[in-house]
């Protein structure tokens, strides 16, 4: 495939992910909860009353937010960009856009049989999870496509041993535990994989034996090292900062006081939470353990097995990680969490076929395969059985994702898509209803921020914490409006509201999560009666599913 015919595939396959988001975001108005809070951040980093870096927070990876920036600072010209999230949208497309091609890239490495891949690739790219999560600006995209990336040049070290391939697979592992903290496991899985391969390189070269360890060490450094940079300097970061290096793991508002508030994973117990996530895993990619046997197994005889362990190894890794943590307890069962097996189905796919040429190498390495590459011809019909079985496996996988996103219990956060695509304005059915509050959520958040855009209020005049509040600010025309925690000046203000000139407290319930509002904390009783400094000015009955009533007060004295 030419050059140019990969940009064009490229640019109508990223058009139809786009189109999908901005369906989503400007029409259906269909937002997931974390693709709007990283919205609110940039949009916080640029427009706040108190614009500055260190807005982005430090609870969660900030890659997704720092990608953004960009695209927010047109928000004066398009405010849809974070009215509407759009900014998350654009982000998300592209990425996944990229995924798909680094997919596509392993194929075209070693030039696999063209009918397989295509197939194999164009599935991974239809898949109703990929496509849904290319469109609604959360960091799986991005996560897809820094594992994507780094598997393919792993894929391609272990041939060509080029340390080219391995600096850029270290650094996208880096980008990857910058996007998501499961990167971590990744960057493990990676050096255990390098230390494993580079050692057994040597050990039929006697005059190197003495060096061997050195060697592995060193290639060990460059595929840890940048990870580990990334990993270290966002701690430090976060403790130069605000005093504590690991806020996801310490703050009250992080994932593990979320799981807390929330009154836990959803798990009852360690068996239970095992078998969830082998269903989960099986609504993904339903053949995939078939799959895997066949292609290991005819790999084995060919005795071309190496390039098959990076995305095994890493994406295991990091799956297994996932169902670690909820047996634990300690992260919730979204089906999203384990989307990275849909990616390692299609690697696995694209690999059931021999390779017809060496990768592409930019210096080789003194231990670069050179070796043929064709496998014997008494070999040809299990390597069709493994091609058909490749072929099977992808495209069963693909009406099994959309029959599993409609599940409420395994899809808790996607199966409102149902009611987007297939609207059913007169079902009065129980899950149809679900669906639609699904829909809802953040349509009164939205409401609010028009009505206080209205009022014309000016700079700091509406005191809101974010744990909720991010959903009505980043809805804001005017940001500068609102006093966010994220301000210098949030505790002074929260402390004496009528001196510093604010008129209005955004309140919610406080339980749940709503514990760790900042403005239920400093005053206890403020949603129940005001607290004695705010009389009540609205209530605002929430349509969305899982979020509170809102209150707001108008504060005495201004």
């Amino acid at each position: 495939m030419t050059r140019r015919r990969r940009i064009v595939l490229f640019a109508a396959l990223w058009l139809l992910y786009l189109a999908v988001g901005l369906y989503l975001a400007l029409v259906a108005h269909f937002y997931f909860g974390d693709a709007l809070s990283r919205v609110q951040s940039a949009q916080s980093v640029l427009f706040s009353r108190n614009p500055h870096l260190a807005a982005i927070g430090f609870i969660f990876t900030p890659l997704t937010v720092i990608v953004q920036l960009p695209l927010t600072a047109l928000t004066p010209w398009i405010p849809e960009m974070t009215t509407a999230a759009v900014s998350a949208v654009i982000m998300s497309s592209v990425f996944m856009t990229a995924a798909v091609v680094q997919v596509a890239g392993i194929a075209r490495d070693r030039g696999l049989n063209r009918t397989v891949s295509t197939l194999a690739v164009a599935c991974f790219a239809l898949n109703p999870m990929v496509v849904l999560y290319a469109a609604n600006g959360m960091s799986e995209a991005p996560y897809l496509f820094f594992i994507a990336l780094a598997s393919r040049r792993l894929m391609r070290w272990v041939d060509t041993d080029d340390v080219h391939d391995l600096t850029v697979a270290g650094v996208a592992l880096a980008f990857s535990y910058l996007t998501r903290y499961d990167g971590g496991a990744a960057v493990l899985a990676a050096g255990g994989l390098v230390a494993w391969v580079t050692y057994r390189r040597d050990r039929r070269a006697p005059a190197l034996r003495r060096d061997r360890m050195w060697r592995t060490a060193l290639d060990v450094v460059l595929v840890v090292s940048p990870a580990a940079l990334a990993f270290v300097g966002w701690a430090f970061a976060g403790w130069l900062i605000t005093g504590d290096a690991f806020a996801q793991f310490t703050s009250e508002y992080g994932n593990a006081a979320i799981i807390e508030q929330s009154g836990g994973s959803g798990s009852s117990g360690t068996a239970e939470a095992l078998r969830f996530s082998m269903i989960e895993l099986a609504i993904l990619a339903p053949l995939l353990p078939l799959l895997t046997v066949v292609v290991i197994a005819l790999r084995l005889r060919w005795r071309r097995v190496y390039p098959l362990l990076p995305a095994l190894l890493m994406i295991g890794a990091v799956l297994a990680f996932q169902v670690i943590s909820y047996m634990r307890g300690s992260t919730f069962g979204f089906l999203r969490f384990y989307m990275t097996v849909v990616l390692l189905a299609a690697v696995v796919a694209v690999m059931s076929v021999p390779a017809r040429r060496h990768p592409p190498v930019r210096r080789p390495g003194p231990h670069a395969v050179t070796s043929p590459l064709r496998p014997r011809r008494r070999t040809r019909t299990r390597t069709v059985v493994a091609a058909s079985t490749a072929v099977v496996v992808m495209a069963v996988s693909v009406p099994v994702t959309a029959y599993g996103m409609t599940s409420p219990k395994y899809a808790p956060q996607e199966f409102a898509v149902g009611s987007v695509v297939w609207p059913r304005p007169d079902s009065v059915s129980e899950k149809y209803l679900d669906e639609r509050k699904i829909v809802r959520s953040f349509s009164t958040e939205r409401d609010l921020a028009r009505y206080l855009d209205r009022l014309g209020l000016p700079e700091g005049s509406v005191l809101v914490d974010t744990v909720y509040g991010f959903a009505v600010v980043v809805q804001s025309t005017h940001p500068k409006q609102f006093v966010i925690p994220s301000d210098s000046d949030f505790t002074a203000v929260l402390n004496d509201p009528v001196d510093h000139g604010v008129q209005f407290m955004l309140t919610v319930p406080r339980s749940g999560r709503g514990e760790s509002d900042a403005l239920n904390q400093r005053y206890p009783t403020l949603y129940e009666n005001g607290a004695q400094i705010s009389v009540l000015a609205l209530i605002a009955r929430n349509q969305g599913a899982d979020l509170p009533d809102w209150r707001i007060y108008r504060v005495i004295g201004t």
